[in-house]
């Protein structure tokens, strides 16, 4: 856990101003860290942000379950699933591996930001209701992904209290699961004690249509279309 050097510390209280979710505040003119609310970021004791002028914040090497808030949390950690960040780039490079088909829809509920983090509980909450629906999957490589213990959205019992800066749910539908996906969010929303967002990737039809979009609309929600297109960075696998 990041833990303060009082015989270092001057009271400054530069890294009290950046970080991101209030964890720090300035007792008896020294840097105190509210250990609950740390999200293990690193924005206040990383040498290259050079945040503290003293160097007077570090980080021991974390254990398990406290390692999970850097993964979630420090823009510079890489998940045992390979992705660095808190999603997949699938969902931003889909011309590239064709992971989203005609037909299908994928949805991402991203709990936390912006500044505000959760609890891996309330990640949870949003994944259960995901995994209820028929034809959900969960995107494999997905970090909230790897810390399932089943196809329900079920996460481990040993870090649903830890707190980290967000998390995404992501998973695949078929369209005609749209609307089904979006009530099962909205009836949620009053359970999770966060903010969060949701994505929705889909195919343009032949004749220009978005299938999933309108179904949103319809059922009153806003939508903001914003297309992503790879320009070429990608490359496809090749098949044997």
């Amino acid at each position: 856990m990041s833990l303060v050097n009082r015989d270092e510390c001057i009271g400054c209280g530069i890294c009290v101003l950046y970080c991101p979710v209030a964890a720090i505040r300035i007792e008896d003119k020294k840097a105190c860290i509210d250990q609950d609310a740390c999200l293990e970021c690193g924005v206040c004791c990383e040498p290259e942000f050079k945040i503290c002028p003293k160097r007077a914040i570090y980080v021991p090497e974390l254990e398990w379950p406290r390692v999970i808030r850097a993964e979630f949390s420090a823009v510079r950690k890489t998940h045992k699933t390979g992705v660095g960040g808190r999603g997949t780039e699938e969902m931003k490079t889909n011309d590239v591996t064709n992971r989203f088909k005609h037909g299908e829809v994928g949805i991402a509920a991203e709990l936390g930001r912006p500044g505000v983090g959760c609890y891996i509980r309330d990640i949870e909450k949003v994944a259960l209701a995901m995994g209820k629906i028929e034809g959900a999957q969960f995107e494999e490589k997905n970090p909230v992904t790897s810390l399932m213990v089943d196809k329900t959205g079920k996460l481990r019992e040993d870090v649903l209290n830890e707190r980290v800066l967000s998390g995404i749910v992501e998973v695949l539908l078929p369209v005609e699961k749209t609307g089904e996906a979006l009530m099962a969010l909205k009836a949620v929303e009053s359970e999770v004690d966060t903010v969060f967002s949701v994505c929705m990737i889909t195919r343009v039809g032949e004749d220009g249509s978005l299938p999933p979009i309108e179904i949103a609309k319809k059922m009153g929600f806003w939508v903001s279309p914003n297309c992503k297109t790879n320009m070429g960075l990608g490359r496809v696998e090749p098949k044997d």
